[in-house]
């Protein structure tokens, strides 16, 4: 028989209410102001009713006299995760752009948004036009799952199939998706399957067998995925993002931390099987650099850290934390990301014990999602402070136009098309002893860095459950907005005019450094001719080879710090 998650309209106001318990011998329905029902034990571990409901009943399952629990697969929430879900109905909403079937992969260029320090879904919807304007074709957001409290980053959330409340209804959600799709531009979701948040996660009390007891993650249990109603809980989850909301595309938050490529590929397998006709798009955090997930019919893409990690040492200086790994070699090892993807590909980083990458030159260079600074990379650092507050402003523009002009598919974060000097923190809104395990938790992953070394400067790092962390993580424009904003218009309409057309099976022809910091860069593009960007990130002037094709972009003075010349050699 085939069971799946989640509420079920069965007509004439009522529905079918599921529950997978296998740890429980009773559960009970309850319905907020009308009658209980028993649910019925089925085979493996469910639990199934039939009860009068309309859209809006408040439900929740009652598992013991002093415990009632959400439904895991609540679409929708009244009172926080620990309070009633509510019935929706899936089919409710009035869609304005049903002919919508996406864009192809080659024309991507994301921004990645928080929903909540831009007002909610809302919000966001708001800045959709100046996005499309600026020559964005999509918007990444955050986790927007239901989680603890009214604030988070996302990835605490514990009921994946409710939007967060804080954020917006489900129906605003769609009304952001759909007022993209009627400017071009595609939405995509982070979504987390490797764990769930520590404050309003009951599975443990009911679905011990929902975690795998053999395995962790650096945030708690593994999740079981290899079995088929755990296995079921996230597909399907993934599917109704894909269909109901018609979400463009997923980002697959740390498979790393799942440790099952069985299931990776299964879950892609079938999204690409029940959703045919669109452009679909299937993106990875894997921080094991594995290129057997990057085929053209599973997954369309991988974050690539080391991209980032390798450009932030170079501009910054900074070595400590995991720009360890980065600080030797630095020109070699950006030049090998440009040519090749990954630049660990079976070594072993200074600091680790274990192997890290395979090879990845044979992809193509659509393969991988660069940026310059994301939620993590920004967030993750004490003070949360922007690459804007760390490196001039001349290498900034000069790291831009790389990460732009080049065949990679680029990723920027909310603020940064205005030159923002917002930091972006982290922040939460748990309370009691877990808001005191979380900052001082917080306080204590910077014990080994120089600057936090003692107490009095731990001391100075936000506290993340501090309504004022959250709202100092909001973007606003910095002093020289426009010129930004002109920039990035202008690099952008020339990717879109210039490179776009060619970018289809593009790849790495090879890379030659030229000094510290500056890389002669090729790629032969789906069209024959060749993509070439010389470039000097250093201090000092470099020689850059002689020009031969036509001329596509040029900053600076050709070879000077913080230069670069990129064009089209037939």
């Amino acid at each position: 028989m085939d069971r799946r998650w989640g509420p079920e309209p069965t007509g004439e106001g009522r529905a079918r209410f599921r529950l997978w318990a296998p740890d429980r011998k009773t559960v009970t329905l309850e319905i907020r102001g009308e009658e209980s029902f028993a649910l019925e034990p089925e085979s493996g571990g469910w639990f199934a009713v039939e009860a009068p409901a309309d859209v809006g009943t408040h439900y929740r399952f009652r598992l013991a006299e002093e415990l009632a629990v959400a439904d895991p697969a609540s679409r929708r929430q009244d009172g926080g995760v620990h309070g009633w879900s509510v019935l929706t109905d899936p089919d409710g909403f009035a869609w304005q752009t049903r002919d919508w079937t996406g864009r192809p992969w080659e024309e991507t260029v994301i921004e990645e948004v928080h929903p909540g320090v831009m007002g909610g879904f809302a919000g966001v919807a708001e800045r959709l036009p100046a996005l499309a304007e600026l020559g964005l074709t999509a918007v990444e957001l955050m986790p927007v799952g239901a989680f603890s409290g009214t604030r988070n980053w996302g990835y605490d959330g514990v009921l994946p199939y409710a939007v967060a409340e804080s954020y917006g209804s489900p129906d605003e959600l769609k009304a952001l998706v759909d007022r993209a799709h009627g400017l071009g531009l595609m939405v995509f979701l982070d979504v987390v399957y490797n764990h769930f948040g520590p404050d309003g996660n009951y599975l443990g009390a009911y679905a011990s067998d929902f975690f795998d007891e053999h395995a962790h993650t650096p945030w708690g249990g593994a999740v079981a995925v290899a079995r088929e109603p755990v296995r079921r809980f996230f597909i399907d989850n993934a599917l109704m993002w894909l269909d109901e909301y018609r979400i463009d595309g997923l980002r697959f938050d740390a498979v790393h931390a799942i440790g099952d490529e069985e299931f990776l590929d299964a879950m892609a397998q079938e999204i690409r099987a029940k959703l045919p006709g669109r452009h679909i798009h299937l993106m990875l955090e894997n921080e094991g650099n594995d290129p057997d997930r990057l085929k053209p019919a599973l997954y369309d893409a991988q974050w690539n850290d080391d991209f980032h990690n390798v450009l932030h040492v170079l501009l910054t200086g900074e070595r400590e934390g995991y720009y360890r790994g980065f600080a030797q070699d630095q020109t070699h090892k950006l030049a090998r990301c440009l040519a090749d993807g990954f630049i660990y590909q079976g070594e072993t980083p200074p600091g680790s014990d274990h192997r890290r990458g395979k090879p990845s030159g044979h992809l193509p260079a659509t393969r991988f999602i660069s940026f310059l600074q994301n939620h993590d990379q920004i967030g993750n650092r004490a003070m949360g402070e922007r690459l804007s507050l760390l490196v001039d402003r001349e290498r900034m523009r000069a790291a831009t136009a790389l990460l732009l002009l080049s065949p990679q598919i680029p990723l920027i974060f909310m603020g940064d098309s205005e030159g923002s000097r917002s930091p972006f923190l982290f922040f939460t809104d748990f309370h009691d002893e877990l808001a005191d395990a979380v900052r001082e938790g917080r306080r204590g992953e910077f014990a080994g860095f120089a600057a936090f070394s003692n107490d009095r400067a731990r001391a100075s790092i936000p506290d993340p459950n501090d309504p004022e962390t959250f709202r100092g993580s909001r973007p606003e424009p910095g002093p020289d907005a426009e010129e930004w904003r002109s920039f990035y218009r202008d690099l952008l309409a020339l990717r879109h005019d210039a490179i776009v057309p060619r970018l289809k099976n593009a790849s790495g022809l090879g890379a030659e450094v030229l000094g510290e910091g500056a890389v002669a860069a090729r790629w032969r593009m789906g069209d024959g001719a060749q993509l070439a960007i010389t470039f000097n990130l250093g201090h000092q002037p470099v020689q850059f080879p002689a020009a031969e094709g036509a001329p596509l972009f040029q900053l600076g003075q050709a070879g000077e710090p913080a230069s670069l010349r990129a064009e089209i050699v037939p």
